[in-house]
């Protein structure tokens, strides 16, 4: 799906505004400032595709979609080709759901024109640029949070249904305390999520053994050491082993998202620095081949040509420390990526460095740092239709400017001695996370079992300038 941004000028009423600033506004400025703001940086957003959707702030939609039929493979018997259905049954298609829940994001800022003096207009763009830089931030933070975390997907985010066990077992029983319950807590059952149970258990494997998982509880004070994790129990049908529930053992759920680290890590708090046993948990192109191998797997297609793997600085820099990257980008030293560190493009992946990656204190080796490798349809953002809407405009006499679906409200001075002009900005809309469990051996022989399937997350130590764990 095609976007095109869409500025607009609505109910322009700059009649009563000074005269300082109706030239910038007449001419646009206004509209560019707040435009450089939200473009100023590549982010997460731009992963989403976007629907409008002509829902009321506080509403959550529910959206269904359809999955593919599995291949034919035998073939029909003739003595049964008669009659009017020719021997044959009809088959349907399945369907998943995924719920999108419409908020309203938005903030403002006030300009003085009487303590503004002489740099009235100055001042009047810079708030809009700077409105544009915090709406731009806050909607990639918004969708990196989803990503991650996925609290409106109901499965967890890509982090999810991945943790260990933090309190080792006094003896066997059916309670087990986890880092981290996101990704347990529902289940997708005829194409619809809902919370796991006893009649809707889920597969986890604890330790070395599996188990039925019936039921999770946070606890009342989140101590979890993962971003925006929610710490807790998992309830099982049937008694742990000590041998399984001993802390820093790994927890992976049947259906989890694919969680790769370096040297085959099982857990967050596994990561390591270099020791005579082995090299430091840093990134290496391996653990992304490894990332694009899934994501191929499950048919995921491209973005423009290439996934995006968004990560931060160090991790990046921990690349370029990588022996098997520099021989696959031999050739390129002298290219303006290599030298500045900006997007490159290698083996089908597009790196993006970001500082809005999720960062986590140090469990004992460093902070640990995660980059995220996704493919097309990983994540839906849906823009309130809305925006920018009045019943009555006649007498609205304020500035409305719609740049890439966030409104940006310039309102006349109305307080009692006409000096403040208001600049405020608002969003209406929200992002999920669509599953793709109908993509299944059936229908993609090579597909993996995890419910989200457009994504991998990296987790890894980070590198500094001088090859210190950082």
């Amino acid at each position: 799906m095609t976007f095109q941004k869409n500025i607009g000028t609505e109910q322009m009423g700059i009649e009563n505004f000074p005269v300082q600033l109706q030239a910038a506004i007449q001419q646009g400025f206004l509209a560019r400032e707040f435009e450089n703001g939200l473009r100023s940086r590549l982010g997460f957003r731009q992963v989403a595709d976007r629907e409008v959707f002509p829902n009321a702030i506080g509403e959550t939609l529910t959206k269904t979609r359809k999955s593919l039929k599995a291949p034919v493979t035998t073939p029909m018997t003739p003595t049964t080709n008669t009659n009017f259905d020719n021997g044959l049954s009809p088959s349907g298609w399945s369907i998943e759901q995924y719920t999108l829940s419409i908020n309203q994001y938005g903030d403002t800022i006030d300009l003085n024109m009487v303590t503004s003096g002489v740099g009235i207009a100055s001042q009047f763009l810079a708030n809009a640029n700077t409105n544009g830089i915090q709406a731009m931030q806050s909607l990639d933070r918004l969708a990196r949070n989803t990503l991650f975390g996925g609290a409106s997907s109901g499965v967890g985010g890509y982090l999810g249904g991945n943790t260990r066990v933090v309190t080792t077992l006094g003896s066997a029983g059916t309670s087990v305390e986890v880092d981290d319950i996101r990704g347990f807590q529902n289940v997708i059952v005829n194409g619809q999520v809902v919370s796991v149970s006893a009649t809707n258990g889920m597969t986890v494997t604890v330790g070395s053994d599996v188990y039925t998982l019936v039921g999770t509880e946070a606890d009342a004070t989140n101590m979890s050491t993962a971003p925006g994790g929610i710490s807790g129990q998992l309830v099982f049908s049937s008694g742990v082993s000590v041998s399984d529930g001993t802390a820093g053992n790994a927890v992976v759920a049947s259906i989890a998202p694919l969680v790769i680290r370096p040297n085959g890590r099982l857990t967050t708090a596994a990561l390591a620095t270099a020791s005579a046993s082995g090299p430091a948990d840093t990134l290496g192109i391996q653990n992304v081949l490894a990332g694009v191998a899934a994501l191929r797997r499950n048919n995921v297609p491209m973005i423009d040509g290439a996934y995006h793997c968004y990560l931060d600085d160090l991790q990046l820099l921990s690349l370029f420390r990588d022996a098997d990257f520099k021989y696959l980008y031999r050739g390129a030293y002298g290219s303006e990526e290599y030298r500045s560190g900006n997007v490159i493009e290698l083996l089908g992946v597009r790196f993006i460095p970001t500082t809005e990656a999720p960062q986590q204190a140090s469990l004992g080796a460093g902070p640990v740092h995660r980059a995220l490798l996704v493919g097309q349809g990983a994540l839906v953002e849906g823009d309130c239709s809305f925006v920018g809407h009045s019943d009555i405009p006649e007498l609205d006499r304020s500035l409305i400017e719609i740049v890439d679906g966030v409104a940006m409200v310039t309102r006349e001075p109305l307080d009692r001695l006409r000096q403040i002009i208001a600049q405020s900005w608002y969003w209406i809309g929200g992002f999920a996370l669509p599953t793709d469990v109908t993509a299944n051996v059936n229908v993609i022989p090579t597909a993996t079992n995890a419910y989200l399937k457009r994504g991998v997350v990296i987790e890894s130590l980070g590198t500094d300038a001088l090859g210190l764990i950082n």
